[in-house]
C-alpha cells in the first residue's frame, strides 16, 4: 500500500518533524513498520523553510505557508504524480480536509480524513464558507478516522450522511515502555527527592480547566506540609501569575522528558472543562501517564469519563476542585495505578488505520486509478 499523508507541521504545541511527536508522526511511521510505503507533505504555519527528510521510514516534505501559500497545493500535486499513492490520509484542520477532497476528485483516489480534534472549533473554520465546505468534504470522502467516541457521535449528528467512521484514539510510543526509577527521574529534572509530588504537563490555561488544579492544590497545601505541585508546558499569563509557594515550574520540556516527569510524580492530574473541546478530545498525556504506571485523577468528561468509568477513584466532576483535592489525597495515601491495557501502543493503532485505509482502497477496486490509465 502507498499512502500519501497531508497535515500541518505544528499541532498541539509541538512540531511534527522536530519533535517526532504524536499521531501525525507515529501512525505513518507505524504503517511503514508494517511494510507500506508512506510519503507526507506538511504545511508549516511558522517559518521553517522548505525541507525534505526521511524519518520513521516516512519521506517527509515540508513547505512554509507564508509567504507562498500556493506552493503547498502545487507541490502536493507534484508529489502525488510521482509517488502514485493508493490512498490519501489527511489530518490537522478544515483546510487539509478540503485539499484532500479536491485531490480525490482530481486524481480519482480514495481519501480518509483524520479528525484528532473538533476542527469546527478552530479559527480557520470560522472563515466565510469554510464551515459548509468542511462538512461537505467530510461527506464526500471514503472514511473518517476520529480520535474519540464522543467526537464520532458529534460528527455523525452534524452530517446528513456520513462515510464509515473508525475511532483511532491516541497511544504511546516505545519510550514509555521502560520507565526510569523515581529517584533517577527526580534527579534528572532537579526535583526534590523526599517529598510528595503531584503534577501535570501540557497546555496550562483556563480553557483546559487548570483552575481546578490550582484551587485543589491550595486546599492540599494547607493540609499537607510536604506536598509540591509540578507543572510543565505552555501557559497563559494568568496561570503564571497564579503560581504560589511549593509550585515547581519546569517550563516547556521536550517530549522525550515526559517519561522522566511521569516517573518522578506520585500522582498525575489531567484537567479539562465540560466544553466542546473537552468532550471531543482523547488526552495524550492521560494514556502516557497510564503507561508509566502513574496513578491519575482526571476530569470526568468525554472519552476520559468512558475509559475510566470503572475506576471512580480516578475521576472528578469538571469544576469541582474540592473533589479533585480529595481524590488526590486518597491516591497519595493509597496509590491505585490504572491497567496498562488502557494505554494502547501506537504500533497497535497503526494496524487499525491500516485496515481502514485498505477498506477505502477496496471500495475503489471496481474503478481504474489514474496510474492504471497511463
Amino acid at each position: 500500500m502507498r499512502v500519501l499523508v497531508l497535515c500541518k507541521r505544528q499541532y498541539t504545541g509541538k512540531d511534527l518533524l522536530d519533535d517526532r511527536y504524536g499521531r501525525l508522526f507515529e501512525l505513518p511511521a507505524g504503517l511503514t513498520a508494517r511494510g507500506h510505503e508512506v510519503a507526507g507533505l506538511t504545511w508549516s504555519y511558522r517559518r521553517r523553510g522548505a525541507s525534505y527528510r526521511l524519518d520513521g521510514g516516512v519521506r517527509w516534505w515540508s513547505v512554509d505557508a507564508w509567504p507562498t501559500p500556493f506552493a503547498h497545493p502545487r507541490q502536493l500535486f507534484e508529489i502525488a504524480m510521482k509517488f502514485r499513492p493508493d490512498v490519501i490520509w489527511a489530518s490537522s484542520d478544515a483546510f487539509h480536509a478540503l485539499l484532500a477532497a479536491r485531490l480525490r476528485k482530481k486524481l480519482g483516489l480514495p481519501v480518509v480524513i483524520d479528525l484528532y480534534d473538533d476542527y469546527e472549533s478552530f479559527g480557520l473554520t470560522a472563515l466565510p464558507g469554510v464551515h459548509r465546505l468542511f462538512r461537505h468534504a467530510c461527506m464526500q470522502v471514503d472514511a473518517l478516522s476520529v480520535v474519540s467516541h464522543a467526537l464520532a457521535s458529534t460528527v455523525q449528528s452534524r452530517l446528513s450522511h456520513a462515510p464509515p467512521i473508525e475511532i483511532i484514539g491516541n497511544g504511546v510510543s516505545e519510550m514509555f515502555g521502560k520507565m526510569p526509577a523515581r529517584d533517577m527521574a527526580r534527579k534528572r529534572l532537579g526535583l526534590p527527592m523526599r517529598t510528595q509530588l503531584i503534577g501535570t504537563a501540557g497546555a496550562l490555561d483556563g480553557s483546559r480547566g487548570i483552575d481546578d488544579l490550582l484551587q485543589a492544590f491550595d486546599l492540599l497545601r494547607a493540609r499537607l506540609p510536604d506536598i509540591h505541585l509540578v507543572v510543565a508546558g505552555p501557559r497563559d499569563h494568568m496561570f503564571t501569575r497564579a503560581l504560589g509557594e511549593r509550585v515547581i515550574d519546569l517550563g516547556i520540556l521536550p517530549h522525550s522528558d515526559m517519561p522522566y516527569l511521569y516517573s518522578a510524580l506520585d500522582v498525575g492530574i489531567v484537567c479539562n472543562r465540560d466544553s466542546a473541546f473537552g468532550r471531543a478530545c482523547c488526552p495524550q498525556k492521560l494514556v502516557e501517564m497510564i503507561a508509566c504506571g502513574l496513578p491519575v485523577v482526571v476530569t470526568e468528561v468525554g472519552d476520559a469519563a468512558t475509559l475510566l468509568r470503572t475506576f471512580p477513584a480516578s475521576l472528578y466532576p469538571p469544576g469541582d476542585s474540592a473533589t479533585l483535592a480529595r481524590r488526590l489525597e486518597v491516591q497519595l495515601v493509597s496509590a491505585a495505578p490504572l491497567p496498562a491495557t488502557l494505554a494502547p501502543q501506537w504500533s497497535t493503532l497503526s494496524g487499525t488505520l491500516q485496515a481502514l485505509l485498505q477498506e477505502a482502497i477496496d471500495s475503489y477496486r471496481s474503478a481504474p486509478t489514474p496510474w492504471d490509465l497511463k
